[in-house]
């Protein structure tokens, strides 16, 4: 039983479904024809009883051939054909026309002989080997020769031919129709199959081709609502995010190989220098010296963040970096904000805080709040005034700088984006696109927007978290 199955699953998929079509088929056929098979022998077989039950058969005929049967050597003719008569009296006796075959007596004959009922109806096998169904009923010719009470029964027979021949006929028929149904419908189940799989077959070989050839610019026509068109339309989103997302790898690689070769430069230019110096043996001006040491630890500071930042941006978007916590966000800001003031001690700090707690990842979230710090920092000008006010989830840093142009603002969070006037400055690009997607994780929002009277605000808004977390 197992091996059919197998056999099954190793066929295509448009074969095992004209299969399957083609066995329903079958199977509905078969039953529609026993069905219409039997219905038809129990009502010809109801007629031919009926029948049997309305012959008339004349009283003359069946005196004369008892009396033939007792010694009378005339026999009146047969006033029908194609049916058997025979008379039976109450000793089972059986009296028969010359030329006809004797059929068998039952209890049901003699019991219709004796008058215990009044007919009997069964179906026999006469002499001659032919099927025949009987009409047994009672006949009365009292005073007859060679009976004492006259109470015979006389049986009317006709042949179980006349229902079996047309119920051979039908079968034969139901046969020949059932086969050449069967065999339509495999035809048109194998013809259903490839239409309507072939919406499957052109996401096959898109998926083929896709796999050989890497091309994931292939689309797949979705018409429709049904199972196939969902399915195409969702290869197709596929397709296209995994073409977004290898762009965007190409994009990353790009830039960061534009941002690496900077710092590289630079360093690669000053370590030259100091070997130089070292194999010609001519000594660098002390203070020049100090001056290319200084240059070369801050571009290894620069080049370290700038990997940092890149392994940041490496996870996928979906991936956490870390499991949510419930963390006070006026403690981060605040020790955020320690560090801001180390960077700029030329500038002033300001600070309204209030007690807020969120769910997030503390170092990421930590180092988000510092990088919008560190950006308020690096474009307020000295002397300058930073404003950070914390007030029901929504933190504010407002600076005093020269702002960020209208046309620019749909572009901070990209990767690697700096404003023409920030080019200059320290840093990757990268700093807002970690806040931006550590904000993000934690189910919140950024948003940057000019200041009125000048200078930009960051407001970062985040959902608080149920309770705060327990006191240690």
């Amino acid at each position: 039983m197992t091996g059919l199955p197998r056999r099954l699953r190793a066929l295509p998929l448009r074969s095992r479904l004209a299969l399957l079509v083609a066995a329903a088929v079958a199977a509905a056929v078969a039953a529609v024809a026993a069905a219409c098979w039997f219905v038809t022998r129990e009502q010809l077989e109801h007629q031919l009883d009926q029948s049997l039950r309305s012959s008339a058969v004349d009283q003359r005929y069946l005196v004369g051939l008892y009396t033939y049967c007792n010694g009378d050597t005339t026999l009146p003719p047969r006033p029908f054909t194609g049916v058997t008569v025979q008379l039976i009296d109450s000793r089972g006796t059986v009296c028969v026309a010359p030329g006809t075959s004797k059929l068998p007596v039952d209890a049901g004959d003699l019991a219709v002989a004796e008058r215990k009922q009044t007919y009997a109806l069964h179906t026999v096998t006469a002499q001659d080997g032919e099927s025949m169904r009987v009409y047994t009923s009672q006949l009365d010719v009292r005073g007859g020769p060679g009976t004492e009470s006259g109470d015979l029964a006389v049986s009317i027979a006709r042949p179980m031919s006349e229902v079996t021949d047309p119920l051979t006929t039908l079968a034969w028929v139901l046969l020949l129709v059932s086969g050449i149904g069967v065999v339509g419908a495999g035809a048109a189940g194998l013809w259903v199959a490839r239409t309507g799989l072939r919406p499957v077959d052109d996401l096959a070989r898109a998926v083929e081709h896709v796999a050989e050839t890497e091309d994931l610019t292939v689309r797949i026509p979705a018409e429709g609502e049904d199972e196939i068109a969902r399915l195409s339309r969702s290869f197709n989103a596929m397709t296209s995010s995994l073409a977004t997302s290898r762009d965007r790898q190409s994009q990353l690689i790009a830039d960061a190989g534009h941002e690496l070769r900077t710092p590289l430069t630079s360093l690669r230019t000053n370590i030259e220098l100091l070997a130089r110096s070292d194999d010609t043996g001519r000594a660098i001006p002390p203070e020049d010296r100090k001056a290319l040491m200084s240059s070369v630890k801050a571009q290894m500071t620069e080049l370290a963040a700038l990997i940092g930042d890149l392994q940041e941006l490496s996870r996928p978007d979906a991936a956490q970096p870390g499991p949510l916590q419930v963390v006070a966000l006026h403690d981060i800001t605040r020790t955020a904000l320690q560090r801001a003031r180390l960077r700029g001690p030329e500038l002033t700090i300001t600070a309204e805080l209030a007690p807020w707690y969120v769910r997030a990842e503390p170092a990421a979230l930590e180092r988000a709040v510092v990088n919008v710090l560190d950006n308020a920092v690096k474009f307020s000008p000295a002397g300058g005034t930073i404003e950070v006010v914390l007030h029901r989830g929504e933190l504010t840093v407002r600076d005093h700088g020269p702002g960020i142009p209208a046309e620019d603002l749909p572009h901070v969070f990209d990767r690697f984006w700096r404003s023409p006037s920030a080019r200059q400055l320290p840093g990757s690009g990268l700093g807002l696109s970690i806040v931006a997607r550590t904000v993000r994780h934690a189910g919140g929002e950024i948003v940057l927007s000019p200041a009125e009277g000048g200078g930009t605000v960051a407001s970062i808004r985040l959902p608080g978290a149920p309770t705060p977390p327990p006191e240690v």
